[in-house]
């Protein structure tokens, strides 16, 4: 991925997220997704030895929980901020089965057919080129492997779409449908999608950007995250 256009938009994403590193916040996000990784993983089976990739690893807390579920496997955690994969670095330096490394999900620098399974905590709406990010997920997964999508930003939850005008990078405000086209047409099968909620209560007084107020923020997340599925098929019957 070598256009102009996709370099600057990566290089903004980066810049954003070098920000967040610096402010704290790749380490605030594992206390706010923690409830809807949690509803993905009660749909995952794991066995010892599975090689996973984490997309978009930020902080690296959703990485470590997963090598932690997988000890003789190994876990690589791809982030496009430097910054974000400094920090995890030092954070999970002892955790000998987890690797983290700078990288897009255009251009996931690892060998074909490694994985047998590929996560996602939000950040795939941040992707430059979702396309081509799914292209790589197939190219890197193993046949047979799955994929695991989960995102906040989505069509179907309106209560999400003023986050649009506050962040200071592009997102791509997809369906559900729209994610699984997507993946189909990198090659998946078994494509899908859910939602899976958020139970955590919301204060009266709850305030922030993000939300209007907080019956906004209590109808975000009963409607959940967008959860999206899918497999490479396996063609050695």
């Amino acid at each position: 991925m070598d256009t102009p256009e996709f370099k600057t938009a990566e290089e903004k994403v980066r810049r954003e997220f070098n920000q967040w590193a610096e402010a704290g916040r790749g380490e605030a996000m594992e206390e706010e997704h923690a409830a809807i990784a949690a509803g993905m993983l009660q749909q995952m089976n794991f066995e010892e030895r599975d090689k996973i990739l984490d997309i978009g690893c930020g902080a690296g807390w959703f990485a470590a929980l997963l090598a932690a579920k997988v000890p003789t496997g190994q876990v690589v955690g791809i982030d496009v901020a430097d910054d974000m994969i400094r920090v995890a670095r030092k954070k999970y330096v002892e955790q000998p089965n987890l690797l983290f490394q700078v990288a897009p999900a255009e251009e996931i620098p690892w060998d074909e057919d490694f994985f047998n399974k590929v996560v996602s905590i939000e950040s795939a709406y941040y992707w430059p080129d979702p396309a081509q990010g799914c292209k790589e997920i197939f190219r890197v997964l193993r046949p047979g492997g799955t994929v695991w999508i989960l995102i906040n930003l989505f069509k179907e939850n309106v209560d999400s779409h003023p986050w649009q005008e506050e962040l200071n990078v592009q997102t791509h405000l997809l369906s559900g449908e729209e994610w699984c086209s997507l993946f189909q047409q990198a090659g998946f099968e078994q494509t899908g999608h859910s939602l899976v909620s958020d139970p955590r209560p919301v204060p009266d007084d709850y305030q922030s950007r993000w939300f209007k107020d907080a019956e906004a923020l209590r109808k975000f997340r009963a409607m959940g995250a967008l959860l999206v599925t899918a497999r490479k098929p396996d063609l050695s019957g």
